[in-house]
């Protein structure tokens, strides 16, 4: 399976292990191994899915700050869903620069797509288009001139 179809995996089942990490409060370490249990871990980037569910809830408050800026509403009343994607997005934008921002982008919609609430997609792109711009600005100046 190629490297790409593995890493969209991860985000899948990140996405639900961030959503019950963040409803249930449950420990990491559990978490991570409910997952590996429950799913066929040899078709899904185990080191991607391990970072981000230990990086995210570590580096929470500046994640959360980086998007906080462009959002509507409180945090709190962001539904949880989303919230996820939204971190485990942001994560990405922050801090795994060897993924283009288009992508990470397009995989938050996807997810958002998938999990999320009705048009909750559109919200969300348009939340990490703003913070691609705001921490990639280089990057996404590098894309409009190409």
């Amino acid at each position: 399976m190629s490297k790409p179809k593995m890493r969209q995996k991860a985000r899948r089942l990140l996405a639900q292990a961030l959503y019950s990490w963040d409803v249930g409060g449950g420990n990491l370490i559990d978490i991570e191994a409910e997952f590996h249990t429950d799913n066929n871990m040899k078709t899904v980037d185990t080191d991607l899915f391990h970072e981000l569910l230990h990086g995210v809830p570590k580096n929470i408050s500046e994640i959360d700050a980086a998007y906080e800026a462009y959002l509507d509403r409180q945090q709190e009343q962001l539904d949880p869903v989303s919230r996820a994607i939204l971190r485990l997005s942001t994560y990405e934008l922050l801090y795994r620069i060897d993924v283009p921002y288009k992508v990470v982008i397009n995989e938050g919609v996807n997810l958002a797509k998938t999990f999320g609430p009705t048009d909750a997609f559109k919200y969300i792109n348009g939340i990490l288009d703003r913070v691609a711009i705001d921490k990639r600005s280089i990057e996404v100046a590098a894309n409009k001139r190409a």
